[in-house]
């Protein structure tokens, strides 16, 4: 997260304030020490590691010296940065939650979708904004999408990452993990079935299976919120505007994944999908050389590519009075 926000600040001649993550602090810490060991001026990136970050960043957005603020995060904090940002009309990035559509088309190769899919819902475990958190399936392929998924699935190994047949780790904190099982646990009683998974794994640490659920309904709450971890609900639809309507059904916007033989089909699906972001045919979609970033409320600005410095500069018209007019 850290790279994403202090490469493009550098290149752009800014000095820059990082608050690193509190249940995170030695990556920050590392990646500050590699960056003055490269040559970086002292003084330039001011590393404070807190457990308290309103203490840390109130009076940091209230200084008047302060030009701009890029948080990675949720939803719920970017939105309080943002209010306390208004009072000085502050320039904003924000990279916050998600809510990812994993849509795929009776005409997919399955297998091609599964793959996409495990790649999309188990990057770190599903603690990624850009996890796939909703599977939109045909319904004439359900059934074998979910079967070839869970196959994929049981062979992820949840163990501590020093023991060699880790596959999936453990989650942040006990307070994710018991998240997570709260949202399988509200799908379940709703009437959905777990297919493989659907429960925490002992410790030490923070683990949970690889969990598929079938038979999701419409309001129940793993469709509205984010999961952010490695659980992957199916719902079914049966036409392309349901599917759409499905897929946005949700006030986030960052990624979607669409899995479909149709180009055409798949390019109007990139039209009609309210996000930031496309995977075609494909399970990862970030690239440092890309624009990364969504719509709706997930957040503001983009990251990488061209757009990301941009970010970091203004744009200023000078007009200049001709001397040799009349």
């Amino acid at each position: 997260m850290a790279t994403r926000k202090v490469a493009p600040a550098v290149a752009a001649g800014c000095t820059m304030v990082l608050k690193s993550a509190n249940l995170t602090p030695l990556t920050s810490q590392l990646f500050a020490a590699v960056m003055v060991e490269a040559g970086l001026p002292a003084g330039v990136l001011n590393l404070i590691p807190t457990s308290t970050a309103g203490a840390t960043t109130g009076p940091l957005i209230k200084d008047s010296r302060l030009r701009k603020l890029s948080f990675t995060g949720s939803t719920e904090v970017g939105r309080r940065l943002l209010s306390d940002a208004s009072e000085t009309v502050l320039r904003t990035s924000m990279e916050l939650g998600g809510n990812a559509p994993f849509v795929v088309f009776e005409d997919a190769d399955v297998d091609a979708a599964v793959a996409g899919a495990m790649l999309a819902k188990l990057r770190n475990m599903g603690e990624a904004c850009t996890a796939a958190n909703r599977f939109i399936v045909h319904e004439s392929v359900a059934d074998e999408f979910a079967e070839k998924f869970a196959a994929k699935m049981a062979g992820m190994t949840t163990a501590r990452g020093t023991e060699a047949e880790s596959k999936v780790g453990p989650l942040i904190d006990a307070k994710s993990r018991d998240k997570v099982h709260e949202l399988v646990s509200d799908a379940v009683s709703a009437g959905a079935v777990a297919v493989i998974g659907g429960a925490a794994v002992d410790g030490p640490g923070y683990f949970y299976q690889p969990t598929i659920l079938k038979g999701v309904t419409e309001g129940t709450r793993i469709l509205s919120e984010e999961i952010f971890g490695p659980v992957a609900p199916i719902i079914t639809f049966d036409t392309e505007d349901e599917a759409v309507r499905l897929a946005n059904n949700t006030e986030y916007g960052l990624v979607a994944y669409v899995f479909t033989r149709d180009l055409n089909r798949g390019i109007r699906m990139g039209e009609r999908l309210e996000t930031g972001m496309l995977g075609l045919n494909a399970g990862v979609v970030s690239n440092a050389a890309a624009p990364f970033g969504g719509v709706k409320q997930s957040g503001l600005g983009r990251e990488g590519g061209l757009e990301g410095i941009e970010e970091y500069l203004y744009t200023q018209y000078i007009g200049i009075a001709d001397p040799y007019a009349g």
